[in-house]
């Protein structure tokens, strides 16, 4: 490891940041401490914030108003490392093997981040003039929502104030291949329990005379989808955006085959709403998904009983122009259609987060395409991502410009998971895209 740049990740990555548990407050109050310090010594000015929770961390150079202004996002805290003994080496001491970097938070988020800071920070360094105002937010609650996200803009609204976001912590269409991400589905969830009687009761001498809370429950469940795979909440496709010709042709294009998926997923067939490719199903089409089941005896062996209640856990993925409370609300009002008689549901709502879309084509969408073209050398991908990203659509309701997702991690990166990894050549990359973003941007009309 004889590239400095490395030497100064490892060090970045030793940090225990888990947002998550209380005792490791004073490694995130630390590891915010280091960037400040890093942001100094590259020639930024910084400081660290209090947010109501975890701190978070703003960089800037000097505002020059005949300059746009860029605005950097990433996060400093991780996830937790568990389950420890999967790991082939400690989590909190990074080690390169196979030119990937193994270690939490390798590519979610501090390679990628540390790769923009460094980019940029090398050209302050030697005093070379940036094209654009730049601002860096790190932030240390990302891994648990960013709960004091909004407010903290809200508060600094004025100091972060900006044309354009960029954001790497996204994925990859596959391994080396540039992409931009330009949409990503929302996310609305509920929970249900279903009740019956007032006590647990013999399956021998009430089975058949009441209704069973567990079996009411898969009723439930199945009343959620058509036989071939499409919602069945009576008006939950109804403001659905239509997918796009030039977004299907940006789909059949990505690098992603049928077989790709089923290998990555390890099942034997593929299965979804018909009409679309699993590729458009997974990033631009919306789902209703069963996360967890419970009620009833759990124990080894059999117990004869009829549970007194049962409960699911329900998440959907939202696609524009969807919205979170009105799903909700079909949701609901199709669950108590469809509740069988003899039991009673109590329905409570969770987290959500809206759907975001930014058009690829807009000035600063072919800016990020062309920068992503100078490093990578090829024509980038154009992607729907699946999954949610709760603070792009806060960034576009608070400070009301878009993001430009630029993507660092390979789809193997395994993120969240036992042996995080981050290749070596995607981090040295992400110092070359930080430049070639700010110059295309700057250079955006």
């Amino acid at each position: 490891m004889n590239d400095p740049r490395l030497a100064e990740l490892f060090e970045f990555l030793r940090f225990p940041s888990i947002s998550t548990q209380s005792d490791h407050a004073v490694d995130l109050i630390a590891c915010a401490e280091w960037l400040k310090a890093k942001f100094h010594a590259l020639g930024f000015d910084a400081a660290v914030h209090e947010t109501g929770g975890h701190p978070a961390v703003v960089a800037s150079t000097p505002r020059d108003p005949a300059k746009k202004t860029v605005l950097i996002y990433g996060h400093y805290d991780v996830q937790p490392p568990e389950p420890l003994e999967e790991w082939e080496t400690p989590p909190f001491e990074p080690v390169i093997r196979d030119g990937r970097i193994f270690a939490r938070g390798s590519t979610d988020n501090k390679g990628q981040i540390l790769a923009h800071i460094l980019g940029l920070g090398e050209k302050l360094s030697r005093r070379e003039p940036l094209p654009v105002n730049v601002i860096f937010l790190i932030e240390g609650e990302e891994e648990i929502g960013s709960p004091h996200l909004e407010a903290f803009l809200e508060k600094h609204r004025d100091t972060l104030a900006c044309d354009v976001i960029v954001i790497s912590d996204t994925g990859m269409a596959a391994h080396g291949c540039p992409t931009l991400t330009y949409a990503l589905r929302g996310i609305a969830a509920m929970e249900f329990v279903v009740k019956g009687p007032s006590h647990d009761l013999h399956s021998g001498v009430f089975g058949g005379a009441v209704m069973n809370p567990a079996t009411a429950a898969a009723r439930l469940i199945a009343s959620l989808h058509h036989d071939d795979g499409r919602v069945a909440i009576e008006g939950f496709y109804d403001t659905v955006r239509p997918l796009a010709d030039w977004e299907r042709e940006a789909a059949a294009a990505l690098p992603i085959t049928e077989e790709d998926l089923k290998s990555l997923t390890g099942v034997s067939a593929l299965f979804g709403e018909p009409g679309y490719t699993s590729i458009e199903r997974v990033g631009a089409r919306p789902t209703a998904e069963v996360n967890g089941v419970g009620g009833g005896y759990q124990g080894e062996g059999t117990k004869t009983v009829l549970p007194r209640e049962a409960f699911v856990k329900l998440t959907f993925r939202l696609v524009p122009d969807q919205e979170a409370d009105t799903v909700l609300d079909l949701a609901e009002a199709h669950l108590r259609r469809h509740c069988p008689p003899g039991v009673s549901l109590e329905i409570h709502r969770g987290h959500s987060g809206a759907p975001y879309f930014a058009d690829p084509n807009s000035p600063f969408g072919l800016a990020a395409q062309r920068a992503l073209e100078r490093v990578f050398g090829r024509q980038p991908a154009l992607m729907r991502e699946g999954g949610s990203i709760p603070i792009v659509t806060t960034f576009k309701k608070v400070l009301g410009v878009d993001s430009l997702l630029l993507a660092l991690a390979s789809p193997d990166c395994r993120a969240h998971s036992p042996n995080e990894n981050f290749p070596v050549e995607n981090f040295l990359a992400g110092l070359r895209l930080s430049v070639a973003a700010v110059e295309e941007i700057a250079a955006a009309s």
